[in-house]
């Protein structure tokens, strides 16, 4: 029953794991769905200081999952240079502990920005696909990204992150600022952190792969989609504020007149 509980994706057997969107599948994503409402519900009815301390056991829960996860790797001789802590994921999970520490406006932005439907698309179209339910990676792989989409998702449900448009440009930069030394590593040791070589079949760039022979073109536009969809409720509320204070501006001056 235990058999593969330690393997990894590059030693286990095939025919073992799970698809897209199969029972298991479906079933993480609607843990994800329960633990996130129960969050967000908990997490907006306690005060500021109770706040904090949840802010903190997200960090150390994600801190702990990824020890964990170089522990089971390391302890049976699967550890490599693919599970250096240069994917998005694992980048979140630093972006994270220093906002639990210390949030500040531009961090705020990334989390909702890119934390989050970074996250989303990892639990939808997961890469781990190969192994199955009693496995350690399996395991932490879905629990990592439940608690990278949470966290920002909970904040911002609370009030404590208020995604600004005028802070987006920051985000992107320090997205595209982690990336050019990532691709350098990816060269360096033939990885494919942030998915910046390839992209296999089940990744969305994948698509962009067999459109125009090249992946990389699938970033700006499915950015520019991700960005579409993040700020569009933001950008409906801010026209519809400037409508309402032209509308109050010509009826105080209707009745002055």
């Amino acid at each position: 029953m235990f058999q593969y509980f330690f393997e990894c994706s590059g030693t286990i057997v095939k025919g073992v794991g799970f698809s897209h969107f199969d029972p298991l599948h479906l079933a993480w994503l609607f843990v994800f769905v329960l633990f996130c409402g129960f969050s967000c519900y908990f997490y907006k009815k306690t005060n500021t200081a109770k706040r904090k301390k949840i802010r903190f056991i997200f960090a150390g829960l994600l801190v702990l999952d990824e020890i964990l996860k170089i522990v089971g790797l390391a302890a049976f001789g699967n550890y490599n240079a693919n599970y250096l802590p240069f994917h998005l994921c694992s980048i979140n999970i630093l972006l994270i502990v220093i906002h639990a520490a210390k949030p500040f406006k531009v961090l705020d932005n990334f989390l909702y920005t890119i934390c989050i439907p970074g996250a989303l698309v990892a639990l939808l179209f997961p890469t781990w696909t190969k192994l199955p339910l009693l496995n350690f990676m399996h395991l932490h792989s879905f629990t990592v990204h439940i608690l990278l989409a949470v966290y920002p998702i909970m904040l911002t449900f609370a009030g404590d992150i208020r995604p600004r448009i005028k802070d987006l440009p920051k985000s992107l930069f320090l997205l595209v600022g982690m990336a050019i030394p990532i691709y350098f590593v990816n060269v360096l040791f033939d990885t494919n952190f942030m998915f910046l070589m390839e992209a296999d079949k089940g990744n969305p760039l994948y698509i962009f792969e067999k459109m125009w022979g090249n992946h990389l073109w699938g970033f700006p536009v499915i950015i520019s989609g991700v960005l579409l969809v993040m700020y569009f409720p933001h950008i409906v509320l801010l026209i519809k504020n400037k409508t309402q204070s032209k509308n109050t501006k010509k009826s105080l001056n209707n009745k002055t007149v």
